[in-house]
């Protein structure tokens, strides 16, 4: 097991060397977050994963929790005050690169996006398990060499470029889910880090500051454990709302397709919108009539008031068939 000085020289940024250790997390996190950005809008996982290996915001987040532990509170501030900066850095250089872009970056046509702006319980569970392992990798030297996969497994800097990306495009909702997602992720960085430094006890190996004020330990645990379940809760919300958009969807389909059929029509995609199930049918002219759709919609138990239909009259032509 590492002892406190290893893991103070970590993930802690101070003497010696530190602005060595700040001119390389600054220098690392612009270059991240404009490979992050880029990745994002050109809808490539290669590249966002390479910015995931590349990003140093898990060091002030373990820094953070370390210093928790430890009850140092001057390192507490400044691991604090590291992360939320390089938060707005990341959320910056994705609006700019927005600003760049001809086309908004939305959910809508991008699957980078669309992947981070609707997190569910589920992300919090594998977070966790991701922080645990970091947590684990930093106390533990024989296991150290998986730093680069918890990189890849616990996603910081993509989501902060979609908040940045998404608010220039002016799409605020998907802006504030990226944003729960990053928050999530620390959530469970920081209450994992801390129930694993408490098992392997590093708490009774520090040593009180010798200068500054000291961390109220318990308070500081309570207030992570407060984090972690308001995370969880609304991150059950979230998964409720969506599991509830799924089931309407699926219903809208089964009988949008049974209409569309009957009247020589195709379903051709079916979505939530602004609370609304958007419903994409393309056929032959002349229209066919909606009104036996309403009535199928209600059979089923379906408000038709929160159903949106979209006609788009076109020829369809099947080019598996041939001859057509």
């Amino acid at each position: 097991m590492n002892d406190v000085p290893h893991l103070r020289e970590a993930v802690f940024f101070e003497e010696p060397g530190v602005a060595q250790k700040l001119s390389r997390f600054w220098l690392l996190l612009t270059l991240s977050s404009i490979i992050a950005a880029a990745g994002v809008v050109g809808d490539s996982t290669a590249t966002v994963i390479g910015a995931m290996i590349v990003a140093p915001l898990m060091t002030p987040i373990l820094g953070t929790m370390l210093a928790v532990v430890l009850g140092d509170r001057k390192n507490l501030l400044r691991s604090i005050g590291l992360v939320i900066a390089g938060a707005c850095l990341a959320i910056a250089i994705g609006y700019l690169i927005g600003m760049m872009v001809p086309e908004p970056v939305t959910a809508a046509t991008n699957s980078q996006v669309a992947s981070r702006v609707h997190p569910k319980l589920i992300d919090l569970l594998a977070a966790l398990a991701t922080g645990a392992v970091g947590s684990i990798a930093l106390v533990r030297s024989d296991i150290s060499d998986t730093l680069p996969g918890v990189a890849i497994a616990i996603s910081l800097v993509p989501p902060l470029s979609v908040v940045g990306l998404t608010l220039e495009a002016g799409a605020h909702v998907q802006a504030a889910g990226a944003l729960l997602l990053f928050v999530t992720n620390v959530a469970a960085i920081l209450g994992a880090g801390t129930v694993v430094m408490g098992l392997y006890r590093v708490h009774r190996l520090a040593t009180p500051p010798t200068e500054g004020r000291t961390v109220h330990r318990r308070r500081a645990v309570a207030i992570i454990a407060v984090m972690v379940v308001a995370v969880g809760a609304a991150l059950t919300q979230s998964s409720l709302l969506i599991a509830h958009d799924q089931s309407a969807e699926a219903k809208i389909l089964r009988v949008s397709n049974a209409w569309a059929r009957a009247n020589g029509w195709r379903v051709m995609d079916v979505s939530s919108s602004s609370g609304r199930v958007v419903v994409r049918v393309a056929g032959p002219t002349p229209l066919p009539s909606t009104d036996s759709l309403v009535e199928q919609l209600v059979r089923s138990g379906i408000d038709p008031t929160t159903v949106e239909a979209q006609l788009q009259p076109g020829q369809i032509v099947d080019l598996r068939r041939p001859g057509t």
